[in-house]
């Protein structure tokens, strides 16, 4: 089959699911239609702001659907009409079966992690918190639960010992358009015969870990909150920079700092660690007021080296010192 022999339909809204609907566009994939999340205000003006998603849909004339609600007849009636052989998920919501089921060739998601382990809303940021130096991508069919689905094709991705989630994901966003195009070539390589398309069981996978490693526990990538991002520093100090690392640049950790609060933190360094800390020192702050910020964890001291205060913009240690004083 040609690239043209299959009708693409293309699900996503943020800016990580761009380069891959650009991939499917200038290497003449078949996109026959887009879909994206209804506009919504955004910022102090609430002015209505498209999605990446939707902007590049029109800069490229693609046609474009934004659904309230997935089940409405009249989206159906629409989808129905645009014939898809194929639909393609990037970062989107939850589809219901009649959605995901409706092509011939069925619905495949882009996933960023290796699964089965990470499933979630979050998979990057809680990879990064939990401290793995190796994450990635995988490409499954869409089925009745949540990314449990037949895993098509999966691709690894190391994480750099200091990286942040925001590089992290600038990194698997340009890694996952291969992985989209990829698989969208093996069901063309395939002549659209899923017979012929090789996947592997998630329930399998999970059978052979317990089998090589007796150990058949799953990480979970659940949806970040605000009380996630807080640091609690009766943690250990490893623990709280990766947290840091794995929030940062968004949404970002916080925590409240005598004259300081509430704060938002983005970048720490790990001075000391490996030492039992008394619970009177836990959480003491110690500064010069000009150059740095040392708080005391349950195990170590962690410098905290980027913070932003409410209403002000990111600042080094050093520059907020400039300003502001720390009360210890």
């Amino acid at each position: 089959m040609q690239k043209q022999d299959i009708r693409i339909v293309f699900m996503g809204t943020p800016d990580f699911a761009v380069p891959t609907l650009d991939a499917l566009v200038t290497g003449g994939y078949n996109v026959v239609g887009v879909i994206t999340m209804p506009d919504k205000p955004a910022g102090r003006g609430h002015k209505v702001q498209y999605s990446p998603v939707k902007q590049y849909a029109l800069d490229h004339n693609l046609p474009l659907l934004q659904p309230e609600k997935l089940k409405d007849e009249s989206f159906l009636e629409t989808l129905r009409a645009w014939r898809a052989d194929l639909q393609i998920v990037v970062a989107f919501r939850m589809l219901p079966e009649v959605v995901w089921a409706m092509p011939r060739l069925g619905t495949f998601n882009l996933h960023a992690a290796l699964l089965p382990q990470y499933r979630g809303a979050a998979p990057l940021n809680w990879a990064v918190i939990n401290g793995d130096k190796v994450t990635g991508a995988t490409t499954f069919f869409l089925d009745h639960q949540i990314d449990t689905g037949r895993i098509i094709l999966k691709q690894p991705l190391e994480i750099g010992p200091e990286e942040n989630v925001g590089s992290l994901h600038d990194r698997m966003m340009e890694m996952g358009k291969g992985l989209v195009t990829r698989t969208v070539d093996l069901l063309l390589e395939a002549d659209g015969d899923l017979s012929r398309v090789p996947t592997i069981d998630q329930n399998t996978l999970l059978q052979d870990l317990k089998a090589s490693t007796g150990i058949d526990e799953l990480r979970p990538a659940p949806k970040i909150f605000k009380e996630t991002c807080e640091l609690h520093f009766n943690q250990p100090v490893r623990s709280l920079h990766n947290l840091v690392r794995g929030l940062s640049p968004y949404p970002a950790a916080w925590t409240t700092l005598a004259g300081l609060s509430p704060v938002k933190v983005f970048r720490t360094r790990i001075v000391s660690e490996g030492t039992t800390q008394s619970a009177e020192a836990i959480g003491k702050i110690e500064t010069d007021n000009r150059s740095y910020i040392h708080v005391t964890c349950a195990d170590g001291i962690l410098s905290l080296e980027e913070l932003q205060l409410p209403g002000k913009k990111r600042m080094d240690v050093r520059a907020l010192l400039n300003g502001f004083r720390v009360e210890c």
